[in-house]
């Protein structure tokens, strides 16, 4: 348990350090957006590029992994989903929002660090398939469901072409492309770029952690909305199991593989859910409150799968 201790804590001590900063310091909301950029555009790219370009072709192919580990993902939404629709009477752009709290961890910010200190290297392939996949059934699936919550609704081209535009352009997707084409290819960058973006790619968990403790200490928790500890449940819980069975009716999978996804499932909500939330004007204070309150609770949830996965517990059917 001590060493599960001395690799959590330190990724919570930086979320701890980034929400004392938040609280201390009133930097202004925009003052993050430099910070964001760097992380999202410049150094989780060399992090995925850099994991993906040094892994041989043959270990991306797994069609039933990508199929177990994104059907889950879309399970935990539609639950998240159908919980949304029950508390916010029917409106379907609230509750798509709410169905990104209880689907949609922080597979960015903190999955890659937390893999692969948990589990090593070995973690570094499960881990950027399930981002890259998940990344892109949810950036499919939220605006289209925003747009037929819309009043003024949009053609199905119209979204197409939207949704199509979001993930051509994710700087993220790009890196995995490109990280999955170089694989392909065998390409070897140069020295000094292999070791700019190794420079890069250590700066990514540090970054995003600090960012998201001073992103949740701008946003104040007001008022518990009601669903939110039932999505809070959702994620940080039901998604894990949902996940393991999956992988089991799936399997057989290398046992780092199903710890990998288990421990991606078992992330709290990501940041992206009150961007989402803000960007379409709905459910902004909800999503900020979910955000909060599964990334407070991950404390002792998150570090209990952790547990499991280091010391052994994590149940031995699937790699029977």
């Amino acid at each position: 348990m001590i060493d599960v201790l001395n690799l959590a804590l330190p990724f919570f001590g930086l979320i701890f350090i980034g929400f004392a900063c938040g609280k201390i310091k009133q930097i202004p909301d925009t003052a993050l957006a430099w910070m964001n950029f760097f992380i999202v555009y410049v150094s989780l790219p060399a992090l995925f590029y850099r994991i993906l370009a040094q892994t041989p072709l043959e270990q991306l192919a797994q069609i039933n992994f990508v199929v177990a580990t994104t059907l889950s993902t879309f399970s935990a939404f539609a639950i998240a989903f159908g919980v949304g629709m029950a508390f916010r009477a029917g409106r379907i752009d609230e509750a798509t929002i709410a169905g990104l709290a209880g689907g949609y961890g922080n597979i960015g910010y903190m999955g890659p660090g937390l893999a692969l200190a948990t589990l090593g290297p070995s973690a570094a392939v499960p881990v950027a398939l399930i981002f890259c996949f998940d990344t892109l059934l949810l950036f499919s699936l939220v605006p289209f469901l925003m747009a037929i919550a819309s009043p003024d609704k949009k053609s199905v081209g119209s979204v197409a072409r939207e949704v199509a535009w979001r993930i051509g352009t994710n700087p993220l997707v790009i890196a995995t492309a490109l990280g999955i084409l170089s694989a392909a290819i065998h390409f070897q960058p140069p020295v000094a770029l292999d070791r700019l973006m190794q420079f890069l790619q250590n700066a990514a968990a540090p970054c995003a952690l600090f960012t998201l403790g001073v992103t949740v200490a701008l946003r104040p928790l007001k008022k518990m909305p009601w669903e939110v500890p039932f999505l809070t449940v959702i994620k940080l819980a039901l998604h894990p199991i949902i996940m393991f069975l999956l992988l089991s009716a799936f399997g057989p999978f290398e046992r780092i593989w199903v710890e990998a996804a288990v421990l991606m499932a078992a992330l709290p909500p990501a940041l992206n859910v009150f961007v989402f939330a803000r960007q379409y004007d709905t459910w902004v204070e909800q999503a900020s409150s979910a955000v909060l309150i599964g990334t407070v609770v991950s404390v002792l949830t998150l570090t209990s799968v952790m547990w499991m996965v280091k010391s052994g517990a994590l149940p031995q059917l699937l790699f029977q």
